[in-house]
């Protein structure tokens, strides 16, 4: 069967399209890829929505360059994904059956559909070690791909585009792409109401952990994190109990990439935090159904669990006011200077049953100059492994590490085995010491590497803990919690 035909058979058998619409459809199709049609090559790696934007190109249709490739690949994808209504349709009448059922469908649909990089992820280096901080997971993120050279080179000569505003609005629901910009025809969200107002549910396209997805405010408006955001994530709870949510604090520094748009992240996944146990109960006066704790983890995390909610969020809010105004001075922990608050927390939420668990954890991005990208932020030694913002994902014990270490670390196993190599000069102080503490051989050089970066994200989460876990640090803590006893 010819790529075109085939194509078309996906189409009718995966959308509300129809055997009556053939002819439409292969018409639709071949005004993307051309006339010139070829046989499916059935034993190659590509998909056939890639062999066909390699006929594009034979095609003379588009241009051979990564962005006309993003965005055609996209558009034939398109054709084979119900339309949004039909998504939402589908979505809420098998959530009638169970939310982990509804869930499961629309998962299913954006990994068929490729919106989820399903064989871009798979790339990406994953382990996890034990550290003196517990068990972390280690991810060296290889899934999104590089920007186009044409695109960066584009740019410098594009006026402001304002539309879609940004990568979060509900605008890029079937948004074509252009340069710099990705291709969103395959596109879809899930309406839903979250505290009162309209919201979205989908899923990330290059996914960090099982069924990672975002949840993001119907309106382009910057992130907060108040007591509007515990009720939010209770009333996401709720609707999808088997996923936890969280949120990136709202401050440059210690916030997520995108502040500008409101929007929280949940999935399917255990964290190492979540596993974390209570290393200090403290109480709350007037809030008796809640049982609070401190963390035991290299950052500064403060957990409420109960099954009443409107004691939860007034606790939580009740916290989270005080901590914007609570300075210890000896510690670097400032909450302000002059009109600049720097104060904030990373909320995030699970279930276990009837139970909401809330993890406070509490965030500072005072500035100094020993620490001009932070005080508590990853410090300069750390940063030839990890040197941009510790987010959410973080926070719970999943690193996301830049690509370049993939390279660097083979270069780096070459060095500890005296071989010849490139590597880089920011991380030869680090291997020596590596080659100082350990008998390496080429059968246990990954491991030790391997076991050194988890050893340093474990340094890097302490580097972003406000409270350090010795005894100055904890007895400052403890005043601070003290005051709502």
């Amino acid at each position: 069967m010819s790529m075109i035909e085939q194509f078309v058979q996906q189409i009718i058998e995966n959308t509300s399209y129809e055997e009556l619409d053939r002819v439409y459809l292969v018409n639709r199709v071949r005004a993307l890829v051309g006339d010139q049609d070829k046989e499916v090559v059935a034993d190659s790696e590509l998909s056939l929505a890639q062999q066909l934007t390699d006929l594009a190109i034979e095609n003379n249709k588009i241009d051979d360059n990564l962005t006309s490739r993003e965005i055609l690949n996209d558009q034939l994808m398109d054709l084979v994904t119900p339309t949004p209504a039909q998504v939402n349709r589908q979505f809420w009448d098998t959530y009638q059956t169970s939310p982990q059922a509804a869930t499961e469908y629309f998962y299913q649909l954006c990994q068929n559909n490729d919106y989820i990089k399903t064989k871009a992820i798979a790339k990406n280096i994953v382990f996890e070690k034990q550290t003196r901080d517990g068990q972390l997971q280690i991810t060296i993120n290889l899934s999104k791909p590089e920007k186009d050279p044409k695109a960066i080179a584009a740019a410098a000569h594009q006026s402001s585009v304002q539309y879609p505003q940004c990568q979060l609005c509900m605008e890029n629901e079937g948004y074509l792409g252009r340069l710099g910009y990705p291709a969103r025809s395959n596109h879809r969200i899930i309406r839903m109401n979250v505290g009162g107002a309209k919201w979205g549910f989908q899923y990330s396209p290059y996914a960090y952990f099982n069924e990672h997805c975002i949840f993001l405010d119907e309106k382009h408006e910057p992130m907060q994190i108040n007591r509007q955001t515990l009720i939010n994530l209770i009333d996401i709870e709720r609707q999808f109990p088997e996923y936890f949510v969280g949120s990136n604090a709202d401050l440059p520094i210690v916030g997520g990439s995108m502040l500008a748009h409101e929007h929280y992240q949940g999935g399917r996944h255990i964290f190492p935090m979540m596993k974390a146990a209570i290393r200090t109960p403290f109480s709350l006066a007037k809030y008796p159904a809640i049982d609070a704790g401190i963390v035991d983890w290299p950052m500064t995390d403060l957990r409420l669990s109960s099954s009443n909610t409107d004691q939860l969020i007034a606790a939580g809010t009740e916290i989270m006011a005080a901590w914007k105004q609570y300075s210890v001075p000896e510690l670097q922990i400032n909450a302000k200077s002059a009109d600049e608050e720097h104060h904030t927390v990373t909320p995030i939420m699970h279930r276990d049953g009837e139970t909401f668990i809330l993890d406070l954890v509490l965030r500072d991005n005072n500035i100094s100059d020993q620490y001009p990208d932070g005080i508590f932020h990853p410090h300069q030694d750390v940063q030839h492994i990890k040197k941009e913002n510790i987010g959410l994902i973080e926070v719970m014990g999943r690193a996301i590490l830049p690509a370049r270490l993939k390279d660097e670390m083979a270069q780096v196993e070459k060095y500890l085995l005296d071989q010849p190599n490139e590597i880089a000069e920011y991380h030869v102080s680090w291997a020596n010491e590596l080659k100082a503490d350990n008998d390496i051989t080429p059968a246990n050089v990954t491991e030790i590497v391997h076991q050194a970066i988890a050893d340093v994200f474990a340094r890097v989460l302490e580097d972003a803990g406000v409270f350090k876990n010795d005894e100055a640090g904890q007895a400052a803590l403890g005043k601070f919690v003290a005051q709502f006893n």
